[in-house]
């Protein structure tokens, strides 16, 4: 990247071992800026069973963009450690200029299929603590930084750009939950310059996605044919490039407290993925919904939850009230 737009800023990408926090702190590091990675997996102490990736190579990955990698390996549900890693940024930096939070770590405690009773309260708590808990203790250690210098940004990744219910109790609480927090923390942090906002990506080609599917990025487009909805899939540097544009934006304080997507933003941006390539996953999704609804042919059970899925988000919004009538006809003859 020719211009690097956040050159000699600070960031700490909070769950940047892999997925989404990975590509976010590389595009940091594309756009110039020092990037603080931190999570629990380093090398030879892995900390999600199956997993490879490690803090450590997304470090050098941002180094390898132009920006500069630092791995720190914190437990963000250990508030000491959290405050050590602020008070080492404050120490070596002086400042602090983006914070995004990442922590996710739900993916195998979440019981997808299960009515709300049948859950384990035990896997739903935990799953809060780790991707609910950590964005608070890491914004309340990590804002101060920020509000001292008033500026900065606080940006919180979620699923999703809309309060539609994603399919299971806590996996909906969670998501929901962190859009909720950067509402909540644009509201105290008026008056101070620093902005907190929420962010989804598309269908992500994260490393496990790409594993599930027996693909590489390379030819990721071999598995289309098992899952028609990949064809409008993203990197992980997408919602990157598209986090690079609000914390390029001098007039990003506008937006504070808002839930963006990144395909929204790329539209708003200009931005495009790193294969050149400018998903749509909202557009694409409506597209669908409305092929499924139109088409003569017997639904599969795919199509039941995609139908099912656009209810749970039209039935919140007073505009789509006409759509969500149909959405539920629909469902009634077909479910």
């Amino acid at each position: 990247m020719p211009n690097r737009p956040l050159k000699d800023r600070v960031a700490v990408v909070a769950g940047a071992t892999r997925g989404a926090g990975r590509g976010i702190a590389r595009m940091l590091g594309e756009a110039g800026a020092t990037v603080y990675c931190t999570g629990r997996s380093v090398r030879g102490r892995p900390a999600t069973p199956g997993r490879p990736e490690t803090l450590e190579e997304t470090a050098e990955m941002v180094s390898a963009e132009g920006g500069r990698g630092i791995a720190v390996r914190t437990d963000h549900t250990v508030e000491s450690e959290v405050e050590q890693l602020f008070a080492r940024i404050r120490a070596e930096a002086g400042r602090l200029d983006v914070l995004v939070n990442d922590i996710w770590g739900g993916d195998a405690l979440t019981e997808w299929g299960k009515p709300f009773w049948e859950l384990s309260i035990a896997q739903g708590e935990q799953m809060l603590e780790r991707a609910v808990h950590t964005h608070i203790i890491t914004s309340r250690h990590g804002a101060p930084l920020m509000v001292e210098r008033s500026a900065g940004l606080i940006v919180e990744v979620t699923d999703g750009d809309t309060f539609g219910y994603r399919g299971n109790l806590f996996y909906d609480l969670a998501k929901n939950a962190v859009v909720r927090i950067a509402y909540a923390m644009a509201a105290d942090l008026h008056g101070h310059g620093v902005t907190a906002l929420a962010i989804t990506p598309g269908f992500l080609r994260s490393e496990a996605v790409l594993d599930h599917f027996g693909v590489t990025e390379a030819d990721w487009r071999d598995a289309i044919e098992k899952d028609e909805y990949f064809v409008e899939s993203e990197t992980p540097c997408y919602v990157g490039r598209a986090i690079v544009a609000l914390a390029a934006d001098p007039d990003v304080a506008a937006k504070s407290g808002g839930l963006f997507s990144s395909w929204g933003l790329a539209k708003e941006y200009g931005f495009a993925d790193v294969d050149g390539r400018r998903p749509d996953w909202g557009t694409f999704f409506l597209s669908k919904v409305r092929g499924i609804l139109e088409r003569d042919a017997a639904p599969d059970e795919m199509d039941v939850f995609v139908v099912r899925s656009r209810l749970y988000q039209a039935e919140l919004d007073p505009s789509a009230a006409a759509e969500a009538g149909r959405l539920r006809s629909w469902l009634e003859r077909h479910e």
